[in-house]
């Protein structure tokens, strides 16, 4: 047994806290032999329909694939989607009791329409305008503070759209600290600065692009960000921003995804660490970086080095992009792909 085999062989011993904007996806297939005389657009001759969870929810799923227990903390809005959402993660063996029902709020659901494997159009179903429930928070933290003992990591995902606060991201890092759990986040753009003092954070180029222009326009402190470009062109300028972020936000370490570059990991007092991609073909992108975030704590605790654990998520996001949409890795898939190694 190699070292990646024997790190995977500790999945199914492990139990994932997930904290995040859970979503439906809902995807449309068909094919397309015309186009409509009602306006120039492609006419799908529907196939098959099928509904996966998606946002938080797909991190929630990745882990499940990968043999670990989890239990999904977010929140669904009081509709049709809800229920189809909660029985897609049932149906995984996702332990559901943290999803809460927003009355206030509709379930985020994306619907694509693919015609011959190619994404035609997207539909979402969202408001991120509105006030959440004022309920809400307290019930969330009420029940982090019953649950978080019994696992071993806390991953928060952050899509944006309205759960993830300031004021739950510190309550979160506090009990985690206070419990001594790993704590790893997938972060949004806007919300760079939140995540400080946290085991990891996993943006990929763009959104550390942005973060680093966002941080520079709204922090008081973003002197003492000493990056002075904000387009990454280069490895020098990658090495640049991942080390002054990751001294900014008192990271332990933090991990750049890069596409068809592969990856950039930094750690504290260690120097920057190029991996390169394992992807054999790009399909489609969507959802690597919930499997890059699942793979990465999931591998921690096994007590993977965090070079192993990006080893290791690399090797998970290469098989994903190969799919079509936001969908798991598999142990088995893990296993195989780290045979050779």
């Amino acid at each position: 047994m190699n070292r990646f085999e024997h790190i995977i062989s500790k999945f199914s011993g492990k139990n994932i806290l997930v904290i995040g904007d859970v979503m439906l996806d809902q995807y449309i297939q068909g094919s397309v032999s015309r186009i409509s005389p009602e306006a120039p657009v492609p006419v799908v001759l529907q196939e098959k329909s099928f509904y996966t969870p998606g946002g938080a929810a797909n991190v929630a799923q990745n882990l499940r694939g990968l043999t670990a227990a989890v239990t999904l903390v977010g929140r669904i809005g009081h509709d049709l989607h809800g229920p189809i959402l909660k029985r897609q993660l049932n149906k995984r063996g996702i332990n559901t009791k943290g999803i809460f029902v927003d009355r206030k709020l509709p379930t985020v659901c994306k619907t694509r329409v693919i015609g011959q494997r190619q994404q035609i159009v997207r539909i979402d179903r969202e408001d991120t305008k509105s006030p959440a429930d004022k309920l809400l928070f307290p019930k969330i933290c009420s029940f982090l503070k019953r649950t978080i003992d019994a696992h071993d990591a806390v991953i928060i995902s952050d899509y944006g759209k309205g759960l993830i606060t300031p004021e739950l991201v510190n309550f979160v890092r506090q009990l985690a600290l206070e419990k001594k759990k790993i704590i790893a986040v997938d972060p949004k753009v806007e919300h760079f600065s939140y995540y400080r003092n946290v085991t990891a954070i996993t943006p990929n180029l763009k959104e550390t692009e942005n973060a680093i222009r966002n941080i520079k326009i709204t922090s008081p402190s973003a002197d003492k960000l000493g990056i002075y470009v904000d387009r990454l062109q280069n490895n020098n300028h990658i090495n640049l921003a991942g080390s002054e972020l990751l001294k900014y936000l008192d990271l332990e370490s933090l991990l750049i995804t890069l596409g068809e570059r592969g990856m950039r990991l930094f750690e504290k007092g260690r120097k920057p660490v190029c991996i390169e991609t394992k992807a054999r073909e790009v399909f489609d992108v969507s959802g690597a970086g919930d499997t890059v975030i699942a793979t990465f704590t999931l591998s921690l605790t096994a007590d993977a080095t965090k070079r192993e654990a990006a080893d290791l998520a690399n090797f998970a996001a290469g098989i994903v992009v190969g799919k079509l949409g936001a969908v798991a890795v598999t142990k088995k898939e893990l296993l195989e792909a780290v045979g050779g190694k």
